[in-house]
């Protein structure tokens, strides 16, 4: 059995996304950044998410040019900076961020965080870049239900998916459910909680039953939880570690266990005070 992991969750509009990707945040040395992805892409990822904040798009479209993996089988997501919010703002973003990355669309773009007054009208940007097939598939990121609520009303075409701090310490489950109900998948960022979690004894015992590090318990407790999970790295060992996630399967039990973590603690900043 091979141990990567290559599942898909398909989103509300059909479109498959890759459950596992790469995150790039805090890719900062153009040359690592080049390297680190053209690496997991390598290794098998498909799927990378970037941001304009991040100021790595043009590494990352230079790294997609590396890879030989035809566009098509890559899904590239991206998000929109609270500085260019709003609706003509957000048109503006994205071409700057398609310029930088040399792509012709998206298969996802993202509100990056609801900018009080703005986030409504930045969403109906969004979806008219996927009327006009410049995107494949529309969502939000930091977005709590009260600001999908005051989308859902001027919407015509609901968020996909709504990207999230999410890990054992913090499992959002009320706002899982939330998406759940309205068909919004969930991506997790900060995944391993900027590796707090890595010495949770219950977690160290469940990846010695495994032959597993606690990053890799982690991964798979998110994927079991049909979660999209994007663990960040620019150590070659540590992408393909996190990828080796398909050759063991959590119990009911040690999901529960790792499920009662939960301290609803955040490592970055609430939506709401942002």
């Amino acid at each position: 059995m091979s141990k990567l992991f290559n599942g898909t969750i398909q989103l509300a509009n059909g479109v498959k996304m890759p459950q596992l990707g790469l995150g790039v945040y805090k890719m900062t040395d153009p040359e690592q950044t080049v390297e680190a992805i053209t690496y997991a892409i390598g290794t098998g990822y498909r799927a990378i998410d970037t941001a304009a904040i991040y100021d790595n798009e043009s590494e990352t479209g230079e790294a997609i040019r590396h890879s030989g993996v035809p566009r098509e089988e890559l899904f590239i997501t991206s998000k929109v900076w609270n500085t260019d919010q709003g609706y003509d703002g957000t048109l503006r973003a994205i071409e700057t961020s398609l310029k930088k990355l040399g792509l012709d669309y998206l298969d996802l773009y993202l509100t990056h965080w609801p900018v009080s007054e703005k986030y409504v009208d930045t969403y109906k940007a969004i979806e008219r870049l996927y009327d006009e097939k410049m995107i494949r598939t529309t969502g939000v990121s930091n977005h709590h239900a009260h600001h999908l609520e005051k989308i859902f009303v001027k919407a015509n075409v609901a968020p996909m998916v709504n990207q999230i701090e999410l890990h054992p310490y913090l499992t959002q489950e009320p706002l899982r459910a939330f998406c759940k109900e309205n068909g919004i998948a969930v991506t997790s960022w900060s995944p391993l909680a900027r590796g707090k979690l890595l010495a949770e004894p219950i977690l160290l015992n469940i990846g010695e039953q495994y032959g597993k590090t606690p990053a890799q318990i982690i991964i798979r407790w998110h994927l079991q939880n049909n979660l999209i999970v994007i663990p960040k790295s620019v150590t070659p060992k540590r992408i393909r570690e996190n990828s080796e996630v398909a050759d063991f399967e959590l119990s009911n039990e040690e999901m529960a266990l790792i499920n009662a973590l939960n301290r609803d603690e955040r490592t970055g900043t609430d939506p709401d005070t942002y």
